[in-house]
């Protein structure tokens, strides 16, 4: 939480350093490579650098639900490919996606679009009623 609260107290700034000491300087790269090796000792975990936590942040954005070129945009890549490598979705969230399609298909009307993965066609579905 103390990491989450400094985040958000420095929010407004828009500059490319964002994790700075007392006294205003830059977070020296190792500084901040002790306090995730700390960080997941504490938390039991394996430590696999900082880089992981560009993966997180795309993840659980994805996970959200959070469109993929604003994953790209707030990530800072050029191309949406890179983003799409950055983003993996739990277990959970693979059968929450599975479960969608035990859902009611919205109400369809005679001449409604319906996009799929492979086509669009127009829906000769008969409302009675």
């Amino acid at each position: 939480m103390l990491l989450t609260g400094a985040l958000r107290e420095y929010r407004h700034l828009r500059g490319h350093l964002m994790l700075c000491d007392a006294a205003g300087h830059p977070v020296l790269r190792r500084t901040l490579q002790n306090w995730v090796r700390r960080a997941a000792r504490r938390g039991q975990v394996q430590n696999t650098g900082i880089h992981v936590l560009r993966h997180t942040f795309c993840s659980h954005l994805a996970m959200r639900g959070a469109p993929a070129r604003a994953i790209q945009e707030l990530a800072g890549h050029a191309d949406l490919s890179t983003t799409q490598r950055y983003m993996h979705l739990s277990p959970a969230a693979r059968e929450g996606a599975i479960r969608l399609l035990d859902q009611p298909v919205a109400d369809l009307q005679r001449g409604d679009i319906v996009e799929t993965a492979d086509r669009i066609s127009v829906s000769a579905v008969e409302r009675t009623g």
